[in-house]
């Protein structure tokens, strides 16, 4: 199956929705099937950023226990995944799944070397269950979503990429549309990223209904909600 790339048009118009109401659109659009998000929560370095949307770069990485790699095998990773991440449609989010479990984050993977070196290669921020650090320095417009902050850097190896990883509950495979911001990310499925647009812009006038009748004053009573709610079912 070819894979559908959306123009910059498309992304920008896209990036105009807060992550919530992208949610929203996929349970209208997937109806009743599952929404592809991160089930528990993520922090945010830069809440006031705009929303970022862009096409998977996976990875998998470890730092708890030393790697048993020689230098030079280390280098060749380094190497084969920067070239990985120099293929492929952009703008790029690196989605980085911790492999240390309880201990994920303990070193940290993203500060200001990696942010920038991402950035060059089309990258515009990350997703990670694991750690980030230098948030005064990290590269400009460059978003972090991680599961926490760690003043430690330690030594983090990279142990695959190119491949399926689990953003505590999300499922990302390289390629995959991601939309994120200060309340997590969500995969936009393939064949609906440009449907979308239209779907949100359906949600917010549903939800503009019921938002009219319970702030329009003393009169709001469970009946007139009721209407308010059969009312925006209807709306198209």
């Amino acid at each position: 199956m070819t894979k559908t790339i959306l123009t910059n048009e498309q992304l920008a118009a896209l990036k105009k929705y807060d992550t919530p109401t992208i949610c929203n659109a996929l349970d209208v659009l997937l109806q009743g099937q599952r929404v592809n998000f991160n089930t528990t929560s993520l922090y945010c370095a830069y809440p006031d950023m705009p929303p970022m949307v862009g096409y998977a770069k996976t990875a998998t990485v470890r730092s708890t226990e030393p790697t048993l790699n020689t230098p030079e095998k280390h280098m060749d990773d380094r190497f084969n995944y920067w070239t990985y991440l120099s293929t492929g449609p952009v703008p790029a989010v690196s989605v980085i799944q911790d492999l240390d479990g309880s201990e994920a984050g303990y070193g940290a993977f993203w500060g200001e070397v990696n942010s920038n070196t991402h950035k060059a290669f089309g990258c515009i921020g990350t997703v990670t269950d694991g750690s980030v650090r230098d948030l005064d320095m990290i590269a400009k417009e460059f978003q972090l979503i991680a599961g926490r902050v760690s003043p430690y850097g330690g030594t983090v190896y990279l142990v695959n990429w190119d491949c399926r990883v689990n953003i505590r509950g999300m499922l990302v495979k390289s390629g995959d549309l991601i939309h994120a911001d200060k309340h997590g990310a969500v995969v936009i499925p393939d064949n609906l990223a440009d449907k979308v647009v239209d779907a949100s812009e359906l949600c917010i006038r549903r939800e503009a209904v019921m938002l009219k009748e319970s702030t329009s004053g003393g009169g709001v009573t469970p009946t007139s909600l009721m209407n308010a709610y059969i009312a925006a079912g209807k709306v198209e």
